[in-house]
Parts: structure tokens; C-alpha cells; sequence
């Protein structure tokens, strides 16, 4: 039982040894305003004008909704179509 706690105990000094020279080698740094103003350029949010006309052309996005469930009935009846066909096969 002493034996236990004494594994315990090294395991618990390696751990915070290894947090230590962690936290003295992982030292927080600041980002140029270069790759701060790239960034920013590349994540822009459209206007609130863009928004409403994407979403003003329903139909669109209700063909395209359509054709992806369309499509993915397609492949679900193909695959249950090959796993009957195979696992009648190994009967």
C-alpha cells in the first residue's frame, strides 16, 4: 500500500515538473498588425444589405436544400441495396 502512494507522489512531481517547464517555454506573443489586419480582411461579415438579397432568393436556396436531401436519399437507398444484395450473398 506504501508503495502506492509513493508511485502516486513521483507521478504527481513529474506532472507539475512538466507544467513548470511548460509554462516557462509556452510564453504568450501578440500577432503583427499585418497578419492582424489580414485576418480581419479575410473574415469580413456582409452587410445587411448582401444578407437580406441572399436570403430574398428563396427559391434557390429551396432547390438546392432540395437537390442535397434528394441526393442523399439516393445514396442511402443504393447503400441499403448493397448491404441486402452482399449480406444475401454470404447466407
Amino acid at each position: 500500500m506504501a508503495e502506492n502512494n509513493t508511485t502516486s507522489t513521483n507521478n504527481d512531481e513529474i506532472l507539475l515538473d512538466i507544467e513548470e517547464r511548460l509554462a516557462g517555454t509556452l510564453k504568450p506573443i501578440r500577432p503583427s498588425r499585418d497578419v492582424v489586419q489580414r485576418l480581419r480582411e479575410r473574415i469580413r461579415f456582409p452587410a445587411r444589405g448582401e444578407i437580406t438579397v441572399r436570403l430574398a432568393d428563396w427559391k434557390r436556396m429551396f432547390l438546392v436544400f432540395g437537390s442535397v436531401m434528394s441526393g442523399l436519399l439516393v445514396v442511402i437507398t443504393v447503400a441499403r441495396a448493397l448491404f441486402y444484395l452482399v449480406g444475401r450473398r454470404h447466407m
